[in-house]
């Protein structure tokens, strides 16, 4: 299936990017408008949020859904692949308020295109992002290929070992044996997140501080033992509630559908955690079926005791019911 090229430019005036998120303002809005999956959100100054595909940077600023306020992890990585993002995309003379967090001017406006096929759920477009101009003609149906792809800001993020890869359901196998060849290349250098990475080695989250200022770990388990940490105060007990929401999961090792948690190591008294498998070698599903974030409204129905087994396993049927796992 081919790839929409939309070109643009791109826009951090205002807004609070990161190392894998970047607003771009389309020449022709129509050539998004016109993506499958779900309906784009442009804001007023028709400006709409990408998600850059396959790759996950260090966040600087995660509101869990449950709520409990904002957290990031550690932030000189975190600050550099952001700082990397708005460098490869061409915006200078950057300059932030006193939190760090919103860009109060900027030159930007940078020419760019991305490569894309749909919109997610979230009403972002998926993304591969590239700088410059192209000698094609804007929303052309293209055919993006690995020496093409090796020029996306998606696959330098990988290369420089400031991304974690993150893949989902649709990304087509050559390519993403293209950006698995970036990243064996980052690790064997032990490139930035690389040399300090706990996710496989496993690490102590004994502390928010752990997590938010010491350790480096792959951003989804984050998010999830973050959001989780926040509303228990504690790690303990983290892979059990995980496992009540069935995050579904392609195990690309045994070429097996089962879930996020299966690959969580625990033990039931134990803060130390550890991912059993490299991060490239899981495919997450989008879960387009499930309108909210399951393991976020088990935080809540924990506090409120709304929620039932059955209620899980209904969402996970919705899953189920679109083919997804």
């Amino acid at each position: 299936m081919p790839f929409t090229l939309i070109k643009g430019k791109f826009h951090v005036r205002n807004y609070s990017p990161d190392g894998d998120s970047i607003r771009f303002e389309p020449d022709n809005a129509a050539f998004v408008q016109a993506l499958p999956g779900g309906r784009p959100k442009f804001n007023a100054r028709n400006h709409v949020q990408l998600r850059l595909e396959a790759i996950d940077t260090l966040e600087t600023h995660y509101t869990p859904p449950s709520g409990g306020g904002v957290y990031h992890q550690p932030l000189t990585l975190a600050n550099k692949a952001m700082d990397v993002l708005l460098d490869f995309v061409g915006i200078t003379d950057v300059v932030w308020d006193v939190s760090h967090k919103t860009v109060v001017s900027a030159n930007d406006g940078s020419p760019g295109y991305i490569v894309t096929r749909a919109i997610e759920k979230y009403g972002r477009p998926i993304a591969f992002a590239f700088a410059g101009d192209i000698d094609k003609e804007d929303g052309a149906s293209i055919f993006l290929t690995p020496k093409k792809l090796r020029e996306s800001y998606n696959y330098h993020a990988l290369l420089q070992g400031l991304a974690y890869p993150t893949y989902y359901e649709g990304l087509f196998f050559d390519l993403r044996q293209t950006l698995d060849g970036a990243v064996a290349e980052a690790r064997e250098q032990a490139k930035e997140l690389h040399a300090v990475d706990g996710t496989n080695n496993g690490f102590d989250a004994n502390s928010l501080v752990a997590i938010t200022q010491d350790i480096c770990i792959m951003p989804k388990l984050f998010r999830r033992l973050c959001e989780y940490m926040v509303n228990y105060g504690t790690a303990i007990g983290f892979k059990e509630k995980l496992a009540q929401s069935k995050e579904p999961v392609l195990d690309l090792v045994n070429n097996n559908f089962t879930h996020f948690d299966t690959f969580i190591e625990q033990d039931l008294d134990s803060a130390v955690i550890r991912l059993t498998r490299l991060p490239e070698q899981l495919i997450f599903d989008p879960m387009p079926a499930r309108t909210v974030n399951t393991f976020s409204v088990l935080m809540n129905s924990e506090i409120d005791g709304a929620l039932s087994e059955t209620t899980i396993d209904r969402l996970v049927l919705g899953n189920l019911m679109q083919g997804l796992v």
